[in-house]
């Protein structure tokens, strides 16, 4: 057993067979194949087993699925140190965000990290939601996540958290489509509104499930992909209910912004999980945690 062949077949777990782990891996579905019998062989076992809709994992292959990701995270973990004894001069860190944090405050940090440590290349991986930055963390396609959540209800405590701010929520919107003034909105102030709103499940979601059941507005287009939301308020299609941190976006298009006279606040934090970071990875946990660094605020 090698690790080449736990790679690949984690690859064939995490994206559901054969043909899509070898684009993702970019070698030929042969190759898999092949690395996936000689396991089964060395093994004893089958770990897969084909039904209708495909391959799926045998008894035996979900028994090896976590003592594999462990094999291959201290594999990479040990290369990552060796090499960073001189210092961090490369190296990889992957991130997995939820979309409004990238906005703020990981555009800052990051702008900081690379700073300090320009030879190590970052790769940022998109999650929509809180349970997805815990998925993409226990796969090992990112080793640090950046959350948003409703305060300690979600606190995610099966891995370890690092608090970085609180978010509040803002209505942005043109200037026509809101009543004048720059005090904030009460929710009877939002009567009658039309509303942008992304998937359900996250924070600016369930702010805006919230105003639509306490008055008469609805949402009249739901987006998955937030980068639309501006464009769809600009266009006069409604207005939306955004973090914070989209202020200086709204603001560099023209739109208006308005706080919301509400409780909820988004806690945004760095997770991990409960084992050693590659170095890398402690240096970005450590900048964070650093007293200067970018992205405190007063909420810290």
């Amino acid at each position: 057993m090698d690790v080449r062949q736990l790679r690949y077949f984690l690859a064939v777990v995490d994206h559901g067979g054969v043909h899509r782990a070898a684009e993702h891996l970019f070698v030929a579905q042969p190759s898999i194949t092949q690395s996936i019998r000689r396991l089964e062989s060395e093994i004893g076992a089958k770990l897969f087993l084909r039904q209708s809709r495909g391959l799926v994992l045998s008894p035996s292959g979900a028994a090896l699925v976590e003592p594999a990701r462990e094999v291959v995270r201290s594999l990479d973990v040990a290369r990552e140190t060796v090499a960073a004894v001189e210092g961090l001069r490369g190296g990889r860190l992957r991130i997995a965000s939820m979309p409004s944090q990238v906005v703020s405050p990981l555009t800052a940090l990051l702008a900081e990290f690379s700073r300090r440590y320009p030879g190590v290349n970052v790769a940022v991986a998109a999650a929509a939601r809180p349970d997805d930055v815990r998925d993409t963390l226990r796969r090992g396609v990112a080793e640090i996540g950046l959350v948003a959540t409703a305060g300690h209800n979600e606190a995610m405590t099966d891995l370890d958290r690092l608090p970085i701010e609180s978010q509040s929520f803002v209505l942005v919107a043109r200037d026509d489509a809101l009543p004048p003034g720059d005090d904030a909105l009460t929710i009877g102030e939002l009567a009658g509104l039309r509303l942008v709103a992304g998937q359900p499940g996250t924070g600016m979601r369930r702010v805006a499930d919230a105003i639509a059941a306490a008055t008469d507005c609805r949402i009249v287009v739901e987006i998955e992909h937030r980068e639309g939301l501006l464009p769809l308020v600009l266009s006069g299609v409604g207005v939306a209910v955004v973090a914070d941190a989209w202020t200086g976006l709204a603001d560099a298009v023209g739109l208006r912004v308005r706080r919301l006279d509400i409780e909820d606040r988004l806690e945004v934090a760095l997770v991990w999980q409960r084992h050693r970071l590659t170095p890398a990875a402690a240096a970005f946990v450590a900048l964070t945690q650093a007293p200067s660094a970018p992205g405190d605020t007063e909420n810290r």
